[in-house]
């Protein structure tokens, strides 16, 4: 893995709880569309909902980016609570 700093990634859509790319690589963030009915979302570095959690439980708002900068090498796997419509970018 490079150090170097990647602005642009691949976008995955989500509307559940999802895998997103197995093997090793990076999260840039999570851009949340639309979140409603108590709305979660937990980050892992697993093909699933497994450990090592990169980012815990948080309560998403609509129209907003989350910046999460990290590195996973098993996996990312997202989990979705609530009705949340988001796109994760990440790059291997």
């Amino acid at each position: 893995m490079s150090n170097l700093v990647t602005e642009a990634g691949t976008p995955v859509n989500i509307s559940a709880s999802a895998l997103i790319a197995s093997g090793s690589g990076q999260i840039l963030g999570i851009f949340v569309a639309s979140a409603s009915s108590t709305p979660t979302i937990k980050v892992w570095g697993q093909v699933s909902a497994v450990a090592p959690v990169i980012v815990n439980t948080f309560i998403p708002v609509a129209a907003t980016y989350y910046k999460i900068p990290a590195a996973f090498t098993k996996g990312l796997f997202v989990t979705i609570s609530g009705t949340v419509d988001c796109t994760v970018f990440w790059t291997p």
